[in-house]
């Protein structure tokens, strides 16, 4: 007899931190009737339960799988060590939060990869749910394990684990995956054929469009210096490079109109309503603002239906207009205006997070102020207007300060910027330009004649460390070593002269590690294990991640983590993430480095087309190429 573990692990959630995590039987949970059901599919946050509920994508996706009448997505988040470790003593299997039934026992489980640091806590799912954290040690009764999210355009340090995954947007690909899985195995029963693992990952390479399975592909390492020779595909009938998937018509894309609702604090309690995806912009370090292209928009009408179905639904009292820069979106005001005929009755606070300077309106933030106000952020990414050009930032110092000072005449007393350190060609100076810019805003506060009586400025300067990333213009760039970030990050702090002025810096051991995997192959599979045995799990959390764990585990090894994180790449090497095909061209990321090194900017893509390759999908994506549509037409 099958005890549901959900069941089984009730009567110890009183010793643990936080139950809540763990009980399921949230308002707007999808429960189905298992009889109906031809697949099963769990979906995994590899991280806390509040950082999984908070993920939009993650709502999306739930959603969209739901749809189906045969399919089950149900949720499942890592848990927390104290939950785990009780998991792991009484020998009861990691669940699924809607049935409780065990994830081993789900047809597919699916992994949204967000975050580099994640990673080990997808080996300690794997294990808490008792399946083998390798693929080829995984037998056919057990369910496929698909990855996705922004850290699959370069999956190879973690091929090893999964067993296939879903390249690009998933709302429809990931529905499609699942369709062909039940064909497949109808077949199967049909024709009396023992069900084949290995069979249905390659006929879902060859027929569906964003599907990469590791296995199907032999990585060579035989370069000079031991970078990649060759990656060779095992049939001919897969795609030599594997194409992301893009949703063509955004306006109708799956939104949901309910989503399950958490019974504890999560760090976003609000709606979020994404407005636009993609971004138009192109700055050259921004991973996101390539792999999401084309930019898009919704309809402000379809935007105003969803925002109100989902306050009916969730009863939230904050609404956050989400997209890589909102700013951007052009019914911004109409959108607004259409929103606050209910919000202010029902007391929603409306919030733009992504408000690029040089677009900031006042009428719009006076607009969504009316019930709350609180402090602006703003991300210039660099002190100088040198930096700023060489990262593409399109962004002059006179904008930002005009910008501030705005902000100050409408009763503001406190902004955040977000800043890089280590970024290609940058200098001492330009890192001295950082402080010398928060002081000149400081100084734009106590101009303002109307400042509030009795009340000071603050200007807090966050300060990340720049990551090279897959995809990006700056990919075949090395990362500066952890000594020489550290001396940067004194340098600035040295050179801050007013107590308005607060800094903040991420530690350059977290962003050394981000590096190392955002450009790492398969040979770093071996590395993470051995971190993982060795207690690495939760490294985004301060209280788990332990650097020297990490060290040793490449000691032990024997890889080199400079290798990946502090070599500068050759334009000619072939790299671990080649067999992706993100959309935009390596011949325009090329030339986009060799811009930047000239300090030259590129207009962004509402302005002029800059041939990235993303109309290669057969649509005039591109703003700039719809504008040149709209006016032949």
């Amino acid at each position: 007899m099958n005890i549901n573990p959900k069941k089984q692990a009730e009567k110890f959630l009183k010793l643990v931190q936080k139950p809540g995590r763990y009980t399921g039987g949230e308002l707007n949970e999808t429960i189905k009737n298992k009889d109906e059901i031809k697949a099963r599919f769990a979906f995994c946050f590899p991280d806390a339960y509040e950082i999984g509920m908070s993920n939009l994508g993650v709502k999306i996706l739930y959603g969209a799988l739901n749809s189906e009448k045969d399919i089950w997505c149900e949720r499942t988040y890592t848990p927390w060590k104290d939950f785990g470790d009780i998991l792991i003593r009484e020998n009861i299997p990691l669940y699924a939060h809607e049935s409780g039934d065990a994830l081993k026992n789900f047809d597919i489980i699916g992994f949204t990869l967000q975050y580099e640091m994640c990673y080990t806590n997808v080996l300690y799912t794997l294990e808490l749910s008792q399946l083998p954290v390798y693929a080829k040690e995984r037998t056919d009764d057990m369910p496929i394990i698909i990855g996705g999210g922004p850290c699959s355009y370069n999956p190879e340090p973690i091929a090893d684990f999964f067993d296939c995954f879903s390249i690009g947007e998933g709302e429809e690909s990931l529905v499609e995956f699942t369709k062909r899985y039940i064909s497949y195995k109808e077949e199967c029963e049909k024709t009396g054929k023992a069900y084949s693992k290995a069979e249905f990952l390659h006929i879902a390479a060859k027929e569906i469009k964003g599907i990469y399975v590791p296995s199907l592909y032999e990585v060579r390492y035989e370069g000079k210096d031991g970078t990649i020779s060759a990656i060779e595909r095992k049939f001919d009938d897969i795609p030599e490079k594997v194409e992301r998937c893009i949703i063509s018509d955004f306006d109708s894309a799956y939104f949901p109109e309910k989503s399950p609702l958490p019974y504890i604090e999560t760090v976003h309690d609000r709606i979020m309503l994404e407005v636009a995806r993609g971004c138009m912009r192109g700055c050259r370090f921004c991973q996101a603002g390539m792999i999401y292209r084309p930019f898009r928009y919704k309809n402000f009408e379809t935007l105003a239906k969803q925002a109100k179905d989902q306050y009916l639904s969730t009863g939230y009292e904050e609404m956050s207009l989400t997209s890589l820069s909102i700013s951007d979106y052009p019914h911004l005001l109409q959108l607004v205006d259409c929103l606050k005929e209910w919000t202010d009755e029902c007391k929603v606070g409306l919030s733009l997070p992504s408000m690029r300077i040089d677009s900031f309106e006042s009428e719009i933030m006076k607009k969504i102020e009316e019930l709350r106000k609180s402090g602006l952020t703003f991300a210039p990414e660099a002190g100088t207007q040198r930096m700023r050009d060489i990262i593409n930032k399109n962004l002059t110092e006179e904008e930002i300060l005009r910008t501030c000072a705005s902000a100050f005449k409408n009763g503001r007393t406190s902004v955040k910027l977000y800043f890089m350190l280590g970024l290609p060609g940058e200098t001492d100076e330009d890192i001295i330009g950082i402080p010398r810019l928060a002081q000149k805003i400081v100084d734009e506060y106590y101009k303002n004649p109307d400042k509030p009586k009795g009340k000071s400025c603050e200007v807090t300067i966050s300060v990340s460390c720049f990551v090279p990333k897959c995809d990006t213009p700056f990919q075949w760039c090395a990362q500066d070593t952890r000594e020489e970030l550290i001396r940067k990050q004194k340098l600035l702090g040295q050179n801050i002269t007013s107590r308005r002025i607060r800094y903040n810096w991420h530690e350059s051991k977290v962003s050394f590690l981000e590096a190392v995997f955002a450009r790492g192959d398969r040979r770093l599979s071996k590395v993470i294990e051995k971190a993982y045995k060795n207690g690495a799990i939760f490294d985004g959390w301060d209280e788990f991640f332990d650097f020297d764990r990490w060290m040793g585990a490449f000691e032990e090894t024997k890889v080199s983590p400079q290798f990946y994180a502090n070599r500068k790449f050759d334009f000619d090497e072939i790299l671990p993430w080649s067999v992706i095909d993100c959309g935009v061209t390596e011949a325009f990321l090329k030339r986009e480095f060799e811009n930047a090194m000239k300090e030259t900017t590129t207009p962004d893509c509402g302005t002029k087309c800059s041939g990235c390759g993303i109309t290669k999908y057969g649509v005039p994506f591109c703003t700039a190429k719809r504008k040149e549509a709209e006016i032949n037409d």
